[in-house]
């Protein structure tokens, strides 16, 4: 039997967001679909329905109203879970055959703009670890602020039991609501878990590309407008570039937009640097 041809544009969606819940737009709600949909009536206690589809049996399926949607994203990303938004960019009247659909937007623990669930009085802020042997490159950035710091870190390993201490009091000073990290992050000795459960860290190890070292520099040379890093005061932050570059890498990804209001880029040494919270900021 052949999946309808809706099924078959929302399964091709849902293959390039694997690690999200897509909400799909159809009409006045956002439904899910298959798997997304037990995990979201699991989560959310809301009812599973089912679609037919063109297979032998019904698709599993559950809705939300778009007007509503919001307070469901959030609940979902308190969570930890990441959410793909896929609107019709098209007007029904005028679509011949299906409506033309597209994700316009991922929401994360760390990227989430809506003023309802974020805490005013700190930022909410996203954290990509380039964690190489020893030396390791931190970002730090708040999407609402614009805020935007590198710096990098180096811990020495005398014995096989030693942790990254350096990079825990980074970790532990921002306290992020995501971390992003390269593989070799999970293999560093921080207890990942700890983080999750101790301080509700969501943490996602991002693809290889993303820490591509050339890619990343020439993805902040083309959004800085700039010929080389030595001018952003970044150039000696080789470790540090690359977390920069793949944690703006992944904002494109998740945002779809030109993030201009991200305009700046701080270094910062670790050791001298103390975290002002906003709201003590606005105050001084």
């Amino acid at each position: 039997m052949a999946m309808s041809p809706m099924m078959q544009e929302y399964c091709k969606t849902k293959e390039q967001y694997k690690d999200c819940i897509l909400f799909y737009r159809l009409g006045d709600f956002y439904e899910m679909f298959f798997d997304d949909a037990l995990l979201v009536t699991k989560e959310l206690e809301i009812t599973l329905t089912g679609k037919d589809c063109g297979l032998e049996e019904r698709a599993p399926m559950c809705g939300v109203p778009f007007h509503a949607a919001q307070t469901y994203i959030n609940r979902l990303i308190e969570k930890g879970y990441k959410v793909a938004i896929c609107e019709q960019v098209e007007d029904p009247k005028k679509a011949k055959g299906l409506v033309k659909r597209e994700v316009v937007r991922i929401v994360t623990p760390g990227t989430t703009l809506d003023a309802m669930s974020l805490d005013e009085s700190k930022n909410n802020y996203l954290m990509c670890v380039a964690y190489f042997t020893g030396k390791t490159g931190l970002s730090i950035a708040d999407v609402t602020t614009g805020d935007y710091y590198v710096t990098a870190v180096e811990d020495c390993f005398l014995t096989e039991l030693d942790k990254p201490q350096k990079l825990l009091d980074e970790i532990n000073k921002f306290t992020p609501a995501e971390i992003i990290c390269n593989d070799a992050f999970l293999l560093s000795g921080v207890d990942v878990e700890d983080l999750k459960g101790r301080l509700g860290i969501c943490v996602f190890a991002l693809d290889p590309w993303y820490f591509d070292d050339q890619l990343c520099q020439k993805t902040l040379k083309e959004h800085f407008h700039v010929g080389n890093l030595e001018g952003l005061g970044i150039g000696d932050y080789d470790s540090g570039i690359i977390a920069s570059g793949a944690l703006f890498l992944y904002l494109k990804e998740t945002q779809k937009t030109a993030l201009s209001h991200m305009a700046s880029i701080r270094p910062y040494s670790a050791e001298k640097y103390m975290l002002i919270d906003s709201s003590s900021r606005r105050n001084l």
